[in-house]
């Protein structure tokens, strides 16, 4: 019985709507058809009071009617025309509003038609509209300025025919009068006349709302444009630049020293693509304090694993790519890498560069050479670290060597082709440069592999490249061969080993690695004490996991003791006066960088 009477509630509502639009219809054609009879009557008095007047006829005889001056709201013309589209302006506008507000029964009312009763919930027309016009301005970026352009358009129509219902001129002048009154509120000011200026305020205050709303467009797009400069949304257009990729607390030596590597051909730009805010950048970048001597460092913000955001900082016109890794756990790190490696060798336009890759744990570094081939280049900074420590450990002042040599402050390294060295011996290339030193030979038939201190006889070959030690890249070259004096050298035998006794503040996680290192360069019956706050099982057990078999060690002596190198009290135990080297190391409670 509920779902009858609904029905016929329903059914009421709908026929009294239906006999609603009826009456008007029937109200606004009856209307129509009177005053075209008016119309027609008041053509008839004028034609005949001309007429009598041509005739001479006494206007005492005849009771001539004489058109009215006051004319009620709705009797706003003389002709079919103007009438028109005075109820043409008036549907219009009502016909949306009735619409809107009855537009949700029409479902229901279509369900009725099939005499079927629905249990599904559906959801309301005026929601799905309201929904299809919110996908509409989302997805379509010039929506919202055609539906501008189209209600200006509807504006200036309609009002121009409501114009033209109420005053005398042509429509033509009644459209343009509607355009002024849209483009400049103050036009209307000159109107006469009650109806004339009824209409004009509303085409004025219709004017100012589509102003303000054209305001709020052109005030919205100018932010959105200036958000996207401040956050790093616009493209790099560059070409031989350093693209690099990723954030860490390395990025800043990194830069320094590209900078100083720059100098010598008036500075460069490097490019700095990472997942942080560009202002957060360029701050930390201010903060260096540090003369970049000419050369600009430009930040985007975005993604090196999403290729829109490679293109956009020209990944294909770079001359070098450096990916860094994140701080972190190592094998997290590895594998973004990896994933970079991945999206760089999916770029259409290819790379015309050579990428170079850090990598975290020396175990993970086959992998990306194998997914990246001889594009990629790998640099196991945490090993790297490792055993140049070592090396300094065991050669005192070999860190200040390494400083020189690793930085661009004073002389480094370079590889570079000399076509007039093709066919000598390596022994009359080391002779050949005045203002550098030869060190070693990138080999063309290996691959590019680079041989170190080769032997006198090997005879470079076309595609060679000479590995030297200068002082700038543009301060040497091969000269003409000098005279050599030959002399006898006596032959110096390498002096013997002797143990040694070395002490290791801290824990690293590639520890196990730095171990097997001491053991092939230590001489037998040498000690190496290990000082940190990991439990001596906990040590032995890490080490094993780390594959090393401490029953095979024979040159090395190993000595746990636990204690905070941070604290005077722990170092006071130790034989400090007995060791030949002592390096402090990370500790293992904070993060590896």
């Amino acid at each position: 019985m509920k779902w009858v009477f609904n029905v016929m509630f329903l059914v009421h509502v709908f026929d009294s709507s239906m006999q609603f639009r009826c009456t008007c219809i029937l109200a606004v054609s009856y209307t129509i058809y009177l005053q075209t009879k008016v119309a027609k009557l008041q053509e008839e008095n004028i034609n005949l009071h001309r007429w009598c007047n041509h005739k001479d006829v006494y206007k005492d005889d005849i009771q001539v009617l004489e058109p009215q001056n006051e004319r009620s709201f709705f009797s706003f013309g003389i002709t079919d025309s103007r009438t028109i589209a005075l109820y043409t302006v008036l549907f219009s506008l009502i016909m949306p509003f009735a619409s809107y507000k009855y537009i949700d029964y029409v479902p229901r009312i279509k369900n009725l038609s099939k005499r079927t009763k629905d249990n599904k919930e559906e959801v309301p027309l005026k929601k799905r509209i309201a929904y299809m016009v919110d996908v509409c301005f989302s997805v379509y970026p010039y929506a919202k300025l055609l539906a501008l352009l189209f209600a200006t358009i509807l504006l200036i129509g309609f009002g121009g025919l409501a114009l033209y219902a109420v005053c005398d001129s042509s429509f033509a002048e009644a459209l343009w009068q509607s355009w002024t009154f849209v483009a400049d509120s103050g036009n209307h000011a000159d109107i006469v006349g009650t109806r004339p200026r009824i209409v004009s305020i509303a085409i004025s205050s219709g004017g100012m709302l589509i102003f303000a709303m054209m305001l709020g467009l052109v005030s919205d797009a100018i932010s959105e444009k200036v958000d996207s400069l401040r956050k790093g949304k616009s493209e790099v257009i560059e070409s031989s630049h350093i693209l690099i990729l990723g954030w860490s607390d390395k990025l800043g030596s990194l830069l320094k020293q590209l900078a100083i590597a720059n100098k010598s051909i008036g500075g460069g730009v490097v490019v700095v693509l990472a997942e942080r805010d560009k202002e957060e950048m360029e701050i930390d970048i201010a903060k260096l304090e540090f003369d970049f001597m000419g050369t600009s460092v430009i930040c985007r913000s975005g993604s090196p694993l999403i290729l829109a955001d490679l293109k956009k900082v020209s990944v294909s016109k770079a001359r070098a790519i450096i990916v860094l890794a994140s701080d972190g756990n190592a094998d997290q790190s590895d594998a973004r890498a990896l994933r970079v490696v991945l999206s760089l060798t999916g770029v259409k336009e290819g790379l015309k560069s050579h990428v170079v890759v850090e990598m975290s744990d020396l175990d993970n570094e086959p992998l990306v050479k194998l997914v990246g081939g001889e594009l990629i280049e790998t640099v196991v900074a945490h090993d790297v670290i490792g055993r140049l420590m070592i090396q300094c450990a065991l050669q005192p002042g070999l860190a200040q060597i390494w400083e020189d040599i690793l930085g661009f402050e004073n002389a480094e390294f370079y590889i570079k082709r000399w076509p007039q060295l093709d066919g000598l011996c390596f022994e009359d290339v080391l002779i050949s440069f005045p203002d550098a030193i030869p060190c070693g030979v990138k080999v063309a038939a290996d691959g590019g592999k680079i041989m170190l201190n080769p032997d006198d006889n090997y005879v470079l070959t076309e595609g060679d490249e000479i590995l030297v030690i200068a002082e700038d890249d543009d301060t040497y070259a091969p000269g003409s061969m000098p005279e050599v004096c030959k002399r006898v050298f006596p032959k110096i035998h390498d002096p013997p080993k002797y143990p040694e006794k070395l002490l290791f503040c801290g824990w690293r996680r590639d520890i196990d690695d730095m171990i097997r290192v001491l053991e092939t360069l230590l001489a037998p019956g040498s000690e190496l004490w290990m000082f940190n706050e990991v439990p001596a099982k906990e040590r032995e057990r890490k080490l094993i996991d780390g594959g090393l078999d401490i029953a095979r060690l024979v040159n090395i002596k190993l000595e746990h003791r636990e204690g905070n190198a941070v604290i005077k009290r722990h170092l006071e135990g130790l034989p400090l006066e007995t060791f030949d080297s002592v390096s402090s190391v990370i500790p293992y409670s904070l993060p590896v960088q």
